[in-house]
């Protein structure tokens, strides 16, 4: 294998056991529902998840793309109007995209309550606000939760073969496996404030306005309701037949560090990952040794410019291949390692991303 930097002890090495260096075992793999596509902030996830999700609409009834990062790209990345609703991707039939907001979720799930409890009283509101203000504040993460058990039932109403999960950068990604503890602390806070005040909580209910009983008692139901649901998704996350998070990173310290975190998080939570894709590779078919020893020999025939700018490459290209070295001998035993070459130009528009994704299945080959 090109990019280990350990060497063999047997010259004769066969890797022919290795996993495939592409993503090809996601499109074959049949029984997969739910695909993650995770790491650091700018290593190229939209990117990632758009090719993959072309690449899945060749061979799957209908696909849906879901952006849960507040920083939406997906619009960005097909050069078309993506909202809150599934949007048809141009030049598809099966593939859609959906950019949520945890944010306008919970204002939405806000007005519900409001509407449902609403008096004639103006004041009737405030109880709402107050109440979810409260909770919001105690319980930090909770409010992404309300939002993602909210998005799990659309989609599930919605009847995808197959969904991808464009997910914020890895803090954000690593809570979402959190939500059924968040759930759990949640209903625990509301109930203890029930038992412990009963009377006096309905009393400061109603002193905002509207009905303060049933405040509550909805209130507790959308929180029952929400643990259900993440408490359902959360088992079939656990299930390596019908899930799997895809790493993505870029050949440089911290995003490789970023991935090893990430993957012994995933692992702790009993998540599937055995794809790591490494972005904006400098010519990944071409080995740093090789391509150092030919800067040498016409390194004099070369302009003062010319050499600044192919050392500068040079540096970098060595740089790179040492993370990709260090990433194939901790993943390449067991992971399927995807190098994906850095362009001339950005990747945008949905012509762009299918070419870009063949990489993901078809990848350059390294041996030569």
């Amino acid at each position: 294998e090109k990019y280990r930097s350990v060497p063999m002890a047997d010259e004769d090495f066969d890797d022919s056991d290795l996993p495939d260096p592409s993503l090809r075992n996601i499109i074959d793999q049949k029984s997969l529902q739910w695909v993650f596509v995770g790491g650091k902030g700018g290593v190229g996830k939209t990117t990632t998840s758009c090719a993959l999700g072309v690449q899945l609409a060749k061979s799957r009834d209908k696909v849906l793309l879901v952006s849960t990062d507040p920083a939406h790209n997906l619009s960005d990345a097909f050069s078309q109007k993506i909202g809150r609703d599934p949007t048809p991707i141009q030049g598809f039939t099966n593939l859609h995209a959906m950019e949520i907001d945890a944010n306008d979720d919970m204002e939405k799930l806000q007005q519900q309550m409001e509407h449902a409890t609403a008096s004639d009283d103006d004041d009737s509101n405030g109880g709402i606000s107050a109440l979810m203000a409260e909770l919001t504040s105690s319980i930090p993460g909770i409010d992404e939760a309300m939002s993602f058990s909210e998005l799990m039932k659309q989609v599930q109403s919605l009847d995808y073969d197959i969904v991808v999960f464009d997910t914020a950068p890895t803090g954000h990604t690593l809570r979402l496996l959190s939500f059924p503890t968040i759930m759990e602390k949640a209903l625990g806070k509301v109930m203890e404030l029930k038992d412990k005040f009963g009377g006096i909580l309905g009393q400061a209910a109603s002193m905002f306005g509207g009905n303060g009983a049933q405040m509550q008692d909805m209130l507790t139901g959308k929180l029952e309701e929400t643990r259900a649901i993440i408490n359902k998704v959360n088992d079939a996350f656990q299930d390596p037949d019908t899930t799997t998070f895809v790493c993505v990173c870029i050949p440089e310290f911290l995003s490789i560090y970023e991935t090893e975190r990430l993957v012994q998080e995933l692992s702790k939570f009993g998540i599937d990952s055995h794809n790591i894709v490494v972005n904006q590779v400098l010519f990944p078919e071409k080995d740093a040794e090789e391509m150092g020893e030919w800067l040498k020999e016409n390194n004099d025939k070369l302009p003062k410019e010319a050499q600044d700018i192919c050392g500068k490459m040079m540096a970098r290209k060595r740089m790179q291949d040492k993370y990709i070295g260090q990433c194939f001998d901790l993943y390449g035993d067991d992971f399927h390692v995807v190098l994906m070459p850095l362009l001339d130009h950005e990747v945008r528009g949905v012509e762009k991303i299918a070419d870009f994704s063949e990489s993901l299945v078809d990848p350059v080959d390294l041996e030569t």
